[in-house]
């Protein structure tokens, strides 16, 4: 928890505390702001570890980095790196597989240092000075597949089942905006590309649709937005239509991508045979995983001018030269030969207890298999040979996403300082409840209303700008706590609803409690429960 000494540091223009420095994005963002020691001073938080010692050693000798050793749980050193800070940048936390495998640990975690953080903040006598940011997750909007697959922030959260660290990410990004911290923006991360995305091998790999989507981001694309947030903020150019806002983080149209044409860049990349040598479509999900790509992906480019736009098989050739030797091998190697070799170690990861595909197919797992498919009967309809699997194309150009936008339930063509009580109330109708409060103030979108819940009929309080920009509704059933009960509460929303039946139909009654499923070879996931 000690603070690293050095007189300089303070004489920097701005002094940004960062968490989840040793992360991917992390990282990245901490390469690209000490190339700027006269305008940005940092400070990160850091487990102190021998591998993160080692992996900082270099960092530490700069002027403008200085280490906080400490936790996210642990509130002083969250608080010792708040403390003197200008901005907050909260890019940290428990990440998938991990979270996959500890779910309630995941939560305490992300959730826990969510809170840390915006107390810290509160805390400083100059609170309303300080700028946060917290870096969400896709994974919050769920399974966006055609022909949902085009995405906007106000869509509907929608957490897809058994993913505990989405509901993590969502409970914090509630906790950010509605804290009463005076300048926050939420971003939105999706998944992101770096080199060693080869070395995660865990069964996760087929819980994605062969067909679904997904905008990636670059890691020096994430680490050169996080930098210039801080730069752009301090000439001027980031105000009231960024700050309190939400966007998502994506690399553009050259990065919107099938998951099909993902397998095959990475794999062909690496003189590796592609996916139809290695997979069989029948090992990967066909619901129940999130991505998509995004309408509103370039508002975050016109503001923070962060993409590299690098040709995205370019890039990939990029990620093939920095893997490890062992991973280059392949490209002096028979694809035949190198297929032969590496199909059966595929399978047993999709075989995977608790975790692959197959194993709930083997065990009839029929919450899982309900999920991430319908029913065991519709498994079996997928093709076991890809000459017979269809593999979907995609319009790509953000124009394409015209046709495919979502209602938000409100009229959108209203500029935010228009927009009054009788625009709320005509959102909370269309989320199937109401909006109890009688009046705001012309285009508040901070000052809490009251609001009920059609469904579970919970009274709660909420921000215009949760509500309508960040596509929130009930805390008690919208964010699952003991349960998904989505085919429930998509007959009682409409606006839900919009996100639910293209892939589900009406007449499916599924429920999924946390303590009947969540378990690992009959013992709950992890020791911290409650």
């Amino acid at each position: 928890m000690a603070l690293v000494a050095k007189e300089e540091f303070f004489m920097a223009k701005k002094t940004v505390f960062l968490t989840g420095g040793t992360g991917n994005m992390g990282w990245a963002a901490v390469q690209e702001m000490i190339k700027h020691p006269n305008e940005i001073n940092i400070k990160m938080l850091a487990r102190k570890s021998p591998k993160n010692e080692e992996k900082l050693k270099g960092i530490m000798a700069k002027p403008n980095v200085q280490v906080v050793w400490g936790d996210l749980g642990d509130y002083d050193s969250i608080l010792e790196g708040v403390t003197g800070s200008d901005y907050v940048l909260h890019i940290g936390g428990m990440v998938s597989p991990t979270a996959d495998w500890k779910p309630y640990r995941t939560q305490k975690t992300n959730i826990g240092a969510a809170q840390n953080i915006c107390k810290a903040v509160l805390a400083q006598p100059n609170a309303d000075d300080i700028k946060v940011c917290y870096i969400g997750t896709v994974a919050e909007t769920g399974d966006r597949n055609y022909p949902i697959h085009w995405g906007r922030c106000g869509d509907p959260i929608k957490i897809s089942i058994y993913d505990h660290y989405a509901i993590s990410k969502t409970v914090a990004e509630r906790t950010f905006v509605e804290s009463g911290i005076k300048n926050w923006v939420v971003m939105r991360q999706s998944g992101i590309l770096y080199p060693n995305i080869l070395k995660n091998m865990d069964p996760i790999m087929f819980h994605v649709p062969i067909n679904g989507v997904l905008e990636w981001c670059t890691v020096e694309d994430s680490g050169r937005l996080m930098c210039n947030l801080v730069l752009e903020d301090e000439k001027g150019t980031l105000g009231a239509d960024f700050w309190n806002h939400f966007f998502n983080i994506g690399s553009g149209e050259q990065y919107r991508i099938s998951n099909y044409e993902f397998e095959c860049l990475l794999l062909g990349t690496l003189g590796l045979a592609g996916p139809e040598k290695l997979f069989d479509p029948n090992w990967f999900i066909t619901k129940n995983f999130h991505g998509q790509f995004y309408a509103d992906g370039d508002k975050l480019e016109e503001f923070l001018h962060f993409r590299e736009n690098l040709p995205v098989q370019d890039y990939f050739n990029r990620l093939a030269d920095q893997v490890e030797f062992y991973f280059k091998i392949p490209r002096y190697l028979p694809k035949n030969l190198v297929a032969a070799c590496a199909k059966p170690f595929m399978k047993k990861i999709a075989t995977t207890k608790d975790f692959g595909t197959l194993d709930w197919v083997a065990t009839r797992n029929q919450e899982r298999l309900s999920a991430y498919y319908g029913t065991y009967e519709d498994w079996a309809k997928i093709p076991t040979k890809w000459e017979d699997f269809e593999i979907t194309k995609f319009a790509k150009k953000t124009s394409d996403a015209d046709e495919f936008k979502l209602d938000h339930g409100y009229d959108e063509t209203k500029p935010e300082s228009e927009l009054d009580i009788e625009d709320m109330k005509q959102a909370a109708k269309f989320r199937g409840g109401e909006c109890l409060s009688e009046t705001m103030k012309k285009g508040d979108m901070a000052t809490k209303l009251k609001w009920k819940c059609g469904y579970c009929g919970a009274e709660f309080e909420a921000s215009p700008a949760l509500i309508l920009l960040g596509g929130h509704w009930c805390p008690e059933c919208y964010i699952p706590h003991k349960a998904w009960d989505y085919d429930a509460i998509a007959k009682t929303n409409p606006f839900f609803a919009q996100v639910w039946y293209p892939n589900h139909t009406k007449d499916e009654h599924n429920k999924y409690d946390f303590d009947e499923l969540f378990h690992i070879n009959g013992v709950a996931w992890d020791d911290i429960k409650h």
